[in-house]
């Protein structure tokens, strides 16, 4: 799973492929596509076509930096509607901008920060130790068994009412949402049909909340979204609020990868367990650690809004730019040996937004990085806590763990399979 090392000091220039396209090169190489591009050329950033349009293709801090530059760059238009319309969607607040982009993102900053990531985690540890109970002999799949935990955290979570909303039914579409983003053809298709459903229950109950007719905690996540107001004062419409309160539950839903990859990493490493065990501090680090090491996305695109100079290179208003997450996070220039699971070398890091971007980089407040990074961390050390118990609450029987960078989102070839104590 590891990514070749780079060997030289990358050059200050942008790198000028010849190519006609480079989508096919990037299906194949998945993961690795920028790395061996950026140790092939030794520079920072190459300029290539990926689905036909000309993109800049850069990594490290200094480009974090420059990427996550609210002034310059803007995500609107920069992926493809296939992806866009299962991850974001119109009139999210991710393909908002400046004014409306920040009122409405505070909203999800307010809803996100640490006492509701410490609900949110609470309502998680409920959930794994009902699924403990309720799987009990039975072997499953990390990854599954994340997904169907997460959704119930997340619904009970938002404070909706016990019958609202059937856990079983939106865990699923949930999770293709994440699944299906990087997919073509009928996959895609299928995930796109499979999330409008979801859309219209999410319209159906904020209405029903707008409306009285759902009565709901006062303050909550559910709550919030219905009521949302823009900057300007209007109120969303049914089908935008949707979209946002799917903006709260996928992502919950999509740390079930990252589930599946802390459980990777114990098996892996087992003589963290005991260190583990009840050390809150230990498991930070394991968990950034993970985030680190492992793929979690890929890429994520902009585009240029304002012109501006960067590396003697002129990037024009309207030229697509992708910065590559995954390299970032294995960039020898800020993680020594990062080819290494090495959760102790968060003992001594000085937090950077720009050098640890599982989740985008640069500041959630005024940019585009992900407002839940908070959330995650908490439901991830909540796993951990859960996974580590004594007695052990799951054993892993063989499988292949190997974890291919070709496939785009990863997991452990067979999802880490684990049996459930009985």
């Amino acid at each position: 799973m590891d990514l070749p090392q780079t060997t030289t000091e990358p050059t200050s220039y942008v790198h000028d492929r010849e190519t006609a396209d480079d989508s096919l090169a990037f299906l194949r190489d998945g993961y690795a596509y920028g790395t061996r591009r950026f140790e092939r050329f030794g520079t920072d950033a190459f300029r290539t076509r990926l689905l036909g349009r000309p993109t800049v293709v850069v990594h490290g801090r200094e480009a974090a930096a420059m990427f996550y530059d609210p002034r310059s760059m803007t995500r609107a238009g920069a992926i493809p509607t296939s992806v866009a319309h299962l991850l974001q969607d119109d009139g999210s607040v991710q393909t908002l901008e400046d004014a409306a982009h920040d009122h409405r993102k505070a909203a999800f900053l307010r809803l996100l920060g640490d006492a509701e990531a410490a609900r949110m985690a609470e309502a998680s540890g409920r959930a794994w130790a009902a699924a403990a109970a309720r799987e009990a002999g039975r072997t499953r799949s990390l990854y599954d068994l994340g997904v169907e935990v997460l959704t119930r955290a997340a619904l009970e979570w938002t404070g909706l009412p016990a019958g609202s909303a059937d856990p079983r039914r939106l865990a699923g579409p949930l999770a293709e949402m994440v699944d299906a983003a990087a997919r073509v053809g009928p996959r895609n298709w299928i995930a796109r049909l499979r999330r409008r459903r979801v859309e219209r229950w999410a319209e159906a109950v904020l209405g029903m909340v707008r409306d009285g007719e759902l009565e709901v905690p006062a303050g909550s996540p559910i709550s919030v979204v219905a009521g949302l107001h823009d900057h300007d004062g209007s109120q969303p419409p049914l089908d935008i609020a949707a979209v946002e309160l799917i903006n709260l539950l996928r992502p919950i839903v999509a740390v079930a990868r990252y589930v599946a990859f802390t459980g990777h990493a114990l098996e892996r490493h087992p003589h963290w367990r005991e260190t583990l065990r009840g050390d809150a501090a230990a498991r930070h680090r394991f968990v950034q650690e993970v985030r680190r090491f492992y793929p979690f996305f890929p890429v994520i695109a902009g585009t240029v809004r304002r012109g501006f100079t960067w590396r003697e290179h002129e990037f024009e208003v309207g030229k697509r730019v992708v910065l590559d997450l995954y390299a970032t996070n294995h960039d020898e220039r800020i993680w020594t040996h990062p080819g290494r699971f090495d959760p102790d070398r968060f003992i001594t890091w000085v937090y950077d937004p720009d050098a640890l971007v599982p989740q985008g980089g640069g500041d959630a407040a005024t940019g585009h990085r992900c407002p839940g990074e908070g959330a995650t961390i908490a439901l991830m050390e909540r796993f951990l806590e859960f996974a580590t118990a004594d007695p052990a609450p799951y054993t892993v029987p063989p499988q292949d763990l190997r974890i291919s960078l070709r496939r785009i989102p990863a997991l452990p070839q067979d999802r880490m399979l684990v049996t459930l104590a009985e």
